[in-house]
């Protein structure tokens, strides 16, 4: 399955104050969950409930997955937030948006932004965004030693079967010498933020979803966990490679993530 466009968006930092659309004149109508809750306006009551459903199935999952500890749970006014447009116009209206994005995020204040109808917002942006948020949460909301790379990656590895070929698109570019190597990537913005076109979109997300991946399934868990541990400690990108998995630097771990994809088939 070829990876399809980039459909994310951090949303601007002008926009983190408070929820869109009041404007509008009407209020939010709320739907509430044990972390979660969820404002719209006329998206029906089904979907809603389909969105509170998925998003506590994430809450637990992601986290299990990543392997982080829960200390600070979203309970009663730390809940979640998700907002729901009722069409993809005022979606892009509220929140400046693009015309290729389903939904962006607060990564700091823990919302998501939507509209109803969005395409395969269950599948794709609701996990993407949650893995955003969590990881966030784990190494620190302005963690200045977080790449886009790494904080898109481990986002991305939450929608598996959307980037079953993403190490087939790595090894493609390697072979037409249009691979990024790490220490490039680490100094692009994510796609969203940054003037890319959609085969550099692409190729930056595969990237970003191969390298996580590989860290997981090379190392495994309790090494990535203790990795970002480090990282939330020291707000330094090597050490905390020097101190989980004995790389001495970005390249190293590019030259490492490059050997293993030339192995495996």
């Amino acid at each position: 399955m070829p990876i399809k466009k980039v459909i994310f968006a951090v949303c601007a930092a002008m926009i983190l104050a408070g929820p869109f659309g009041q404007a509008r004149g009407q209020d939010w109508r709320l739907n509430k969950s044990t972390h979660f809750i969820v404002y719209s306006y006329a998206a029906p009551e089904s979907f809603i409930s389909v969105i509170l459903d998925h998003a506590e199935d994430y809450y637990n999952k992601i986290a299990d997955e990543l392997g982080f500890t829960r200390f600070d749970f979203w309970l009663w006014e730390r809940r979640a937030r998700i907002y729901v447009y009722d069409s993809a116009a005022d979606y892009q209206a509220a929140t400046g948006q693009p015309g290729w994005s389903n939904g962006c995020v607060s990564k700091k204040d823990k919302i998501i932004y939507t509209y109803f109808g969005a395409r395969s917002f269950f599948e794709t942006v609701l996990p993407h965004e949650l893995g955003h948020i969590i990881f966030r949460e784990f190494v620190g909301a302005d963690n200045p030693a977080i790449p886009p790379w790494l904080d898109e990656g481990v986002a991305s590895l939450q929608e598996k079967i959307r980037y079953t070929k993403a190490d087939e698109i790595v090894k493609a570019a390697m072979r037409n010498n249009a691979f990024i190597g790490l220490d490039q990537l680490s100094g692009l913005a994510a796609p969203a933020t940054a003037d890319m076109g959609d085969a550099q979109a692409q190729l930056f997300y595969a990237e970003a979803y191969s390298v996580v991946n590989f860290l997981f399934k090379d190392f495994g868990r309790d090494k990535f966990v203790l990795f970002c541990q480090r990282l939330r400690d020291s707000h330094n990108l090597e050490k905390a490679l020097v101190l989980a998995y004995n790389f001495t630097s970005v390249r190293q771990l590019d030259e490492a993530w490059q050997r293993y994809l030339i192995q495996t088939k």
